[in-house]
């Protein structure tokens, strides 16, 4: 019997089942990578989408906040319909740290312009703006954690010849306000 064929043969075999099992492990690997990356970049989506449509109603209630029989069910019943609240928790279950905080801090501004149109705010009053800009720059600042997670590349408000991502600067109401000494 020759030795040196039959260890030839038993390493040969031995690379090519480990070579199967690796390649067989990182194609596993990879397509899992793409399922994760492609449900995070759905939840992402859906949340954003979701404030979109909370941050719309509430705006729509400002327009006339005297037309609503109770300011505080509707308010609340914007964040409800739009399921905010479960779309956070899936946001909290497949995100990052980062697109995490980031949408935590987006979700805690559209609180805070929920309780003050809640309280009577209409869209031209100062408290609504002192609440809505804030929101906004929460929105960019999601945005941005979400684009450079999923793409590694970044956004300033330079690229759209904005100053700042709040809006303040561009906003009609905070500039007529500023002007008139309010």
């Amino acid at each position: 019997m020759n030795w040196g064929t039959l260890i030839a043969t038993v390493t040969g075999g031995f690379i090519a089942i480990s070579g199967t099992v690796l390649a067989d492990y990182l194609r596993g690997r990879h397509e899992e990578d793409r399922g994760v990356k492609a449900r995070r970049r759905a939840v992402y989506i859906e949340f954003i989408t979701a404030t979109g449509v909370c941050h719309t109603r509430l705006r729509q209630i400002a327009q006339a906040p005297d037309a609503e029989r109770d300011l505080d069910a509707s308010t609340r019943a914007a964040l409800s319909d739009a399921a905010i609240y479960e779309l956070r928790e899936r946001l909290f279950i497949d995100a990052t740290t980062a697109v995490a905080s980031a949408g935590q801090a987006m979700f805690e501004q559209l609180r805070n312009l929920q309780r003050v149109v809640a309280a009577g705010a209409s869209q031209t009053s100062p408290a609504f703006h002192d609440a809505y800009h804030p929101y906004i720059s929460t929105v960019w600042a999601y945005r941005v954690a979400v684009r450079k997670e999923l793409e590694n590349r970044s956004l300033s408000p330079a690229a759209f010849g904005w100053g700042e991502w709040d809006g303040k600067d561009r906003c009609p109401i905070c500039q007529g306000l500023v002007t008139m000494g309010t």
